[in-house]
């Protein structure tokens, strides 16, 4: 079989600024935009505008959350994920210094100049979930959500850009891990790729829908997928029902997983950070982390 027949139009290989490998990160002003404190000071400005007009906190956009000078850089924080190397890091606020709503706030405002629509989390509508560990019961401490173990490489359902505020930081771990996609496509290896571009991955949790892991629309690529949905875990098993996964796609899975953590960047989170990543070709994950005995930690 002519394996680029078969593939269709899937590229050899992608040469674009999204694909990269962590260790040419040498600086971290590469990717974090270290807030300055005029700017800090319109962030509280624009805070104070918007809770003046009283609106609903839903409604923030960058019209009613006025960002002067730091929405210029913003503007190009955006281009640079959507076409460029496809994540940034927003840092110096403070979370100390606001109450929790007016920090969502805060938040929302900010992320309205990158994306200007806000995706749904679940089927109540809501659009933030707070991930925090919880281990009241066996159920929230086995959910990758509130478990404070290691997730594996993945991308959200849904959502161009993804993005989340760092209220407080681990003790040890929990450092978010990203890596390119593009740079995972020229690892693999072309029956790996053949594989994952079929519409044969069942994803129950997606109307138990049959589709591709890999597509490649208008000349660019696209992966959207995670393991737990795909084979299940002890806390969410796998259906009975559902046609079992082949050892041909386990080893794809897997070959992903070493793919991307070959050309993986670490970044260690501080409290206030916040991250923005295109989710349709940054895969990320988290590494184990240990919560203090103190508030915060």
């Amino acid at each position: 079989m002519d394996l680029r027949t078969s593939l269709g139009d899937f590229p050899l290989s992608i040469n674009l600024p999204g694909t990269w490998n962590g260790s040419q990160f040498a600086n971290e002003s590469e990717y974090i935009y270290r807030l300055s404190a005029l700017e800090i000071q319109e962030i509280k400005d624009a805070l104070c505008y918007f809770k003046a007009i009283g609106l609903d906190g839903d409604l923030i956009c960058r019209e009613n959350f006025p960002l002067p000078t730091l929405g210029l850089k913003l503007d190009v924080i955006r281009l640079d994920i959507y076409q460029g190397k496809g994540f940034g890091l927003i840092r110096g606020l403070d979370p100390g210094d606001h109450l929790t709503v007016d920090l969502t706030m805060i938040y929302v405002g900010i992320q309205s100049y990158i994306a200007n629509r806000c995706g749904q989390q679940d089927e109540k509508g809501n659009m933030l979930v707070h991930i925090v560990a919880d281990n009241s019961s066996e159920l929230t401490n086995k959910h990758h959500r509130h478990s404070l173990s290691e997730i594996t490489f993945h991308n959200e359902e849904a959502g161009d850009i993804i993005s989340w505020l760092t209220r407080s930081s681990a003790i040890s771990g929990g450092r978010c891990i990203i890596a390119s996609g593009y740079a995972v496509y020229n690892i693999l290896n072309r029956k790996s790729i053949q594989l994952l571009s079929q519409p044969s991955w069942m994803f129950p949790s997606q109307n138990k829908c049959l589709r591709p892991i890999f597509f490649y629309h208008e000349e660019k690529f696209i992966l959207n997928f995670g393991r737990i949905p795909l084979i299940g875990s002890s806390i969410h098993p796998r259906s009975p029902n559902l046609p079992p996964v082949s050892k041909q796609q386990y080893q794809a899975l897997d070959d992903i997983e070493h793919a991307a953590r070959q050309v993986q960047l670490e970044i260690k989170t501080q409290p206030g950070d916040i991250h923005f990543i295109n989710n349709l070709f940054i895969l990320h994950r988290r590494d184990c982390f240990k919560d203090g005995d103190q508030a915060g930690e």
